[in-house]
């Protein structure tokens, strides 16, 4: 693999990984895996990235583990009657940059042992982590950024997603050390034309 992988991942859920990684996909024309899908599978992030990308370039693998359950990984898994064996979850080979999308926050549990950082450092990738705006997120983006640095895991940068408040910004990455990569306003409508016009927002 030419690139170091690139993995997606939030300080909470429902922050906007998904949105996210379909505007990094189209920017960078960069494959995309999602390797463990919990829940939703008719509808899954891989299928929602994938219909709202416009490039002929990036692929979309298959992910590791498709769970029926929308639940954390390691009780959808149970709730299926498996166990995620993390050993088995492989990167798909490539020769283009390889973004990957994870499941919830870092310290989300894949089995009784294993948590979505440690398969960050499993992958060796490097972190952009999606942060929002709200009351508390500066607290959950700082253990966010203090939990990868305590492992030595490289972060890439951060974007926020949604509305602006820029003192919790300023804080955030002048506390941190950690680059601001852009922020994504609140879209009117999440199509491929939005998609590909909000990359202007985010400069890596």
């Amino acid at each position: 693999m030419k690139y170091k992988p690139l993995f997606v991942t939030g300080i909470g859920t429902d922050i906007g990984k998904t949105l996210i990684s379909a505007i990094l996909v189209e920017k960078l024309k960069c494959d995309y895996w999602k390797p463990i899908q919990s829940g939703d599978l008719d509808n899954s992030d891989s299928m929602k990235v994938q219909r709202l990308i416009s490039n002929s370039v990036s692929v979309f693998h298959p992910e590791a583990y498709r769970l029926t359950q929308p639940y954390s990984p390691h009780k959808s898994a149970a709730l299926d009657g498996i166990e995620i064996d993390e050993k088995t979850i492989i990167p798909p080979k490539t020769d283009n940059q390889l973004l990957i999308e994870g499941a919830g926050g870092l310290m989300v549990p894949l089995n009784d042992h294993f948590l979505i950082i440690d398969l960050i450092q499993q992958l060796q990738a490097e972190v952009i982590l999606v942060s929002k705006n709200y009351l508390g997120s500066i607290n959950h983006t700082m253990l966010s950024v203090e939990a990868l640095k305590q492992r030595g895991i490289p972060i890439k940068g951060i974007i926020f997603n949604g509305e602006e408040n820029a003192s919790t910004e300023d804080y955030i990455t002048a506390y941190t050390q950690i680059k601001h990569l852009g922020r994504v306003p609140p879209l009117a409508s999440v199509n491929k034309s939005t998609i590909a016009d909000a990359g202007k927002y985010i400069s890596l």
